[in-house]
């Protein structure tokens, strides 16, 4: 009776083989027919077209769903007294900094710092603030909250320039 250890060593060894058969009849046929490295470039650039536009429909989805988020966030309103609008401020500063600590929830932060943007006072102080403190992807999402919403009155205090770039068309 053979072995359990016998027939493992025997597949292992042909499996092995297989492979390096195959690696060497791809790198022939990679060397010697124009054809095949003809594929292969195609191939390799429908790839890359394809990740391409993967990736300029997910900046388009992203982007939709910024401003659905903004115009959602202006339709549940925002308050409007004192008191009201100080713990609302202090909620949402609260909630984003502990959605910015996970990667993943980048855009609920940001919907937050956002939130309490609208209900500060000097909006132009805040962002400044923002930029010192809060996270790059966080604050990306955010400018692109604040450049979609025409309505934000950043006050003379800011320049837009200073902004980082959202990469927006």
């Amino acid at each position: 009776m053979v072995q359990t250890s016998t027939i493992l060593t025997i597949s292992a060894a042909t499996a092995a083989t297989g492979l390096l058969a195959y690696a060497i009849y791809f790198d022939y046929q990679r060397r010697v027919d124009p054809n095949f490295r003809r594929n292969l470039r195609r191939e390799e650039r429908r790839q890359a077209r394809a990740e391409k536009e993967e990736a300029v429909a997910q900046t388009k989805q992203k982007r939709k769903d910024i401003q659905k988020a903004v115009e959602q966030a202006a339709e549940e309103g925002f308050p409007t007294g004192v008191n009201e609008k100080e713990q609302f401020f202090m909620d949402h500063v609260q909630k984003g900094e502990l959605l910015a600590a996970d990667p993943s929830r980048t855009m609920e932060a940001a919907l937050a710092f956002y939130k309490a943007l609208k209900v500060y006072p000097t909006p132009g102080d805040l962002i400044s603030i923002y930029d010192k403190t809060v996270d790059k992807r966080v604050l990306d999402v955010l400018a692109e909250m604040i450049a979609y919403d025409k309505n934000l009155d950043l006050g003379t205090g800011i320049n837009l320039s200073d902004l980082p770039s959202a990469g927006l068309d």
